[in-house]
């Protein structure tokens, strides 16, 4: 029995107590599955430390490590009205269910080594839901945004927000001014925000200043390739313009008109949780799935 106490002891200090703190600090469910997604996110990151030094000394490592984590994930916020009449509330309260589970889960996806956070907030499309409902979903908007501003300073948080302006309310603009400028020097942690976003829009801008560029000869025609389109368009914001994984919640197996340039070498996951209701461990499963799919098929680099 003495010669089990060591091991218990071992594990307690170096598992079992760090991966209790972490499950209280992402709010997931201490399970040993998740214990083993916890330890994996570990080993994975110091993975890419070993890397970084590899190439930093200039020795020769493996190309592609199992494992590896995504630096821009997107997500697709989709549920909200469904997840408000399933317990009997006003669609209003859903949306803002929906914003509020923003922040909380950011921060735990930057925790867990993510770069870039992109969300699908509002579509062009949406503009074609009734007129109440856009209003108030512009005011939850706002309100988010402008309460949210010193968290995201606090947590060094980068705003951005894409799409077409020009149909956004003046006080929501303000807002967005307002956060872009207050976190513009933060570069290890990215929020984008898709306001008025369609992939379609986001190709026909991109095509439009290319073309303008190349009648003022600032570019020629021959030089424009799969790099130059990336810089055109709006997701160039982010060090990772192209997500390496895309949730969708709902489960609707669709991406819709989100990131259609950006997402062709996406994994895309479909978990038939409702937004307000998607969790930490929720992530996990996906991040499991991904690196799965990392390992099978291997990845960009």
């Amino acid at each position: 029995m003495l010669s089990l106490l060591p091991i218990v002891l071992t594990f307690l200090v170096l598992i079992l107590i760090p991966c209790l703190f972490v499950s209280r600090r992402l709010s997931v469910p201490l399970s040993f599955t998740n214990i083993r997604r916890l330890v994996k996110i570990a080993a994975s990151q110091c993975d890419e430390e070993d890397e970084r030094c590899e190439k930093s000394y200039g020795t020769t490592g493996k190309e592609e490590k199992q494992g590896r984590m995504p630096k821009h994930v997107a997500i697709i916020l989709d549920g909200n009205r469904r997840w408000a009449k399933k317990l009997g509330l006003t669609t209003a309260e859903g949306h803002e269910a929906g914003v509020k589970r923003v922040l909380d889960l950011a921060k735990d996806f930057f925790t867990s080594g993510v770069n870039t956070v992109s969300l699908f907030a509002f579509s062009t499309e949406n503009w074609g839901r009734p007129e109440e409902e856009i209003r108030n979903l512009m005011s939850i908007f706002e309100k988010f945004i402008k309460m949210k501003i010193p968290d995201f300073q606090s947590y060094k948080i980068k705003i951005s927000v894409i799409g077409n302006r020009a149909n956004i309310p003046e006080p929501l603009l303000v807002s967005i001014r307002e956060a872009e400028e207050a976190t513009k020097s933060y570069e290890e942690r990215h929020l984008i925000m898709a306001i008025d976003y369609s992939g379609k829009f986001d190709i026909i801008q991109a095509c439009k200043s290319l073309a303008e560029k190349a009648k003022n000869g600032v570019i020629q025609v021959e030089e424009i390739d799969e790099n130059v389109m990336d810089k055109a368009l709006l997701t160039n914001c982010s060090e990772f313009p192209n997500p390496d994984l895309m949730i969708r919640t709902s489960g609707e197996q669709r991406i819709s008109n989100f990131f259609l340039w950006q997402s062709a070498y996406t994994e895309l996951y479909f978990p038939t949780v409702l937004w307000p209701d998607f969790t930490m461990a929720d992530y996990l499963k996906a991040l499991t799935w991904y690196q799965k799919r990392d390992r099978r098929f291997g990845r960009r680099v």
